[in-house]
């Protein structure tokens, strides 16, 4: 992945209360290594993710007051641009669009039902080198309780082109395009959800043996929230809580997906 285009997710970082203990349980799931973080003045304590030699997604200490999460970003032209056009469109801009020393340009915001997101714009750092790989990013969802709200701001703020996804069963679901292909999704938030439950992203990793990563992930120490069940064409797919109640999904693609 040598660049991505305005409004695909390029990125995710892990906000982790124990880096170090977020990084031993990811590098047991998936066989991750991490880089060192560096002087704490000049990164934050913030480190890189590898998978071999490819930098997959990103970990630092969580900002105070916010829970333990995976955040998603999404790739930008003009991240200043961008978040004038959150704002413009019903969202709230928490992170104004900084520098990342010569990596990127970045910010951090929530759509109008309260997703928190962030934008990347890229510098010496275009994001993930791979995706769709074991142990890689292959997805990214937003779980929303506004469906026809959040097309709505993704497309007028980012520029993606909602498409719905036929199912046979389910609820209905809607893909995010960029110039054709489908980047991400959105998906109604389950009525058993709690009420004060706030919209979210949700960032699925690539495995080969769904199965047999929740079981190595609970041996871990993960919780599951929704067990391996299989989606037709897309894949097998199962929703897991690392150590420190963060949410995140594996999923085995059906050999028709593209990644």
């Amino acid at each position: 992945m040598a660049t991505y285009a305005n409004g695909i997710p390029s990125w995710v970082d892990l906000g982790s209360p124990d880096p170090d203990a977020s990084a031993a349980f990811y590098g047991g799931l998936f066989g991750w290594t991490t880089t060192e973080p560096g002087p704490v003045e000049e990164t934050g304590g913030y480190r890189m993710f590898l998978k071999g030699d490819k930098v997959v997604a990103g970990l630092g200490p969580n900002q105070e007051g916010a829970p333990p999460s995976w955040t998603t970003y999404l790739a930008v032209d003009d991240a200043d641009k961008t978040a004038e056009l959150v704002k413009g469109n019903g969202g709230m801009v928490f992170v104004e669009p900084m520098d990342v020393m010569d990596a990127g340009r970045m910010a951090i915001f929530a759509d109008p039902s309260g997703a928190v997101c962030g934008v990347w714009q890229a510098g010496e750092h275009t994001g993930a080198d791979i995706k769709g790989e074991e142990g890689s990013l292959i997805w990214n969802e937003l779980m929303t309780r506004d469906v026809e709200g959040a097309k709505r701001f993704y497309s007028a703020a980012f520029g993606v082109e909602p498409t719905p996804f036929p199912q046979a069963e389910g609820p209905e679901y809607t893909v995010l395009n960029v110039n054709g292909q489908g980047v991400a999704g959105i998906l109604s938030m389950p009525d058993d959800m709690p009420a004060e439950m706030p919209s979210v992203w949700v960032t699925y990793f690539a495995t080969t043996d769904a199965d047999a990563t929740v079981a190595k992930a609970t041996s871990l120490g993960a919780g599951v929230m929704t067990e391996p069940f299989d989606v037709p064409t897309v894949g097998r797919i199962a929703v897991l809580t690392g150590p420190h109640g963060e949410n995140f999904a594996v999923m085995k693609p059906d050999p028709q997906m593209q990644p």
